[in-house]
């Protein structure tokens, strides 16, 4: 809004600044950080209010989890609050790469309140029936994919290679929305210790925050070699966003946590990660820069599969992070081991901008 504002009058000055991409990036990072510290301390007290008990825990998880009986759930919702009026503010909102993000960002935060509070009225940790909530996540990523490819090819381009691409003609949708899904579903499966998705999420929004803003310029998408995305800069911006939402949230999420972010939160963080890798044609990179969410959803994968199969279990316990608390690792431990694994693995991703 401020960006259009900016470009109807032709304001000069500081004002002039808000054409930038770069300074429209940084005030969204900021803006997001202030908005979420400011109401963060009257959400969690209204989630406390409302939801009485807080998130049910795991009877079958680690025994230390049932000491958080009775932190709120759906502390998302400050996230999407922070990152909406964001986007709205700093954002060009003519741009349909936005309101791809904006679709799946809602969406997705919608689908995953269902499932929170599901869980809280009923005192279970069942929440929706797993096939409808796929049905309803593939459905807002289809419309989302639908508005993305409009704007692009329908190429899959290949990391470390200069031009290489895969056409994959119409099954290019269904790519786009399984990576959107995939995405989303990762990262809801990493939020199970405190402040454990949050910071991973932070660093490959960070790194997508630079892959949008080369791809979405010309002269540095011919340089580096990678697909140039018209209007993908825009995307830096929403990268930012996250990033201070994020780091609010963090503020009151870190060990012992005040709030925990619940499917509400993690759902749209992951599906708002995906939206944004494929219009910025950087699929594969994402599954590098979130390699440790592809490590926590393949661990589910395997423990599933193989103890259906022949009655035992790969891990110790699934998701992976709780493999290591039964190995007797803290859980702050895991989480900040897990951090480092976050960023080396998005400094991976961002090398793949010059090998190619």
């Amino acid at each position: 809004m401020l960006y259009l504002i900016a470009e109807w009058f032709h304001y000069e000055g500081i004002a002039n600044l808000f054409r930038y991409q770069t300074f429209r990036a940084g005030g969204a990072l900021l803006f997001a950080l202030l908005v979420g510290l400011l109401i963060g301390p009257r959400f969690i007290n209204m989630l406390r209010i409302r939801q009485g008990k807080g998130q049910p825990i795991r009877e079958d998880g680690p025994q230390s989890h049932l000491a958080k009986r009775g932190t709120p759930t759906m502390g998302g919702l400050m996230i999407l609050t922070a990152l909406i009026v964001t986007m709205v503010l700093f954002m060009d909102i003519t741009n349909p790469f936005v309101w791809a993000c904006i679709a799946v960002t809602v969406g997705f935060g919608a689908i995953g309140f269902m499932d929170d509070y599901d869980k809280v009225a009923k005192r279970s940790t069942a929440g929706l029936p797993g096939r409808v909530r796929l049905l309803l996540e593939f459905a807002v990523a289809g419309v989302a994919s639908y508005i993305i490819v409009s704007q692009l090819n329908t190429n899959l381009y290949v990391p470390f290679l200069t031009g290489r691409y895969i056409p994959l003609g119409p099954l290019y949708y269904v790519f786009a929305a399984f990576v959107i899904v995939g995405a989303g579903n990762a990262v809801n499966l990493t939020d199970g210790l405190d402040g454990l998705a949050t910071f991973p999420v932070f660093v490959a929004a960070g790194t997508f925050a630079i892959i949008c803003y080369l791809a979405g310029r010309y002269d540095f998408a011919h340089y580096l070699g990678i697909p140039h995305v018209p209007g993908a800069g825009e995307l830096a911006i929403f990268c930012a966003g996250i990033m201070g939402a994020c780091l609010a949230f963090l503020w009151f999420n870190a060990p012992p946590a005040a709030v925990f972010m619940g499917d509400t939160g993690s759902l749209a963080l992951g599906g708002a990660l995906g939206c944004i890798a494929v219009a910025a044609h950087h699929e594969i990179v994402l599954a590098v820069v979130g390699g440790l969410f592809v490590l926590e959803a393949a661990s589910v994968i395997i423990q599933v599969f193989w103890f259906k199969r022949t009655g035992r279990r790969v891990f110790r316990m699934a998701p992976i992070h709780h493999h290591f608390e039964q190995l007797g690792w803290k859980e702050s431990t895991v989480v900040v081991r897990f951090w480092i694994i976050s960023l080396v693995l998005a400094v991976l991703g961002l090398a793949t901008l010059k090998l190619r």
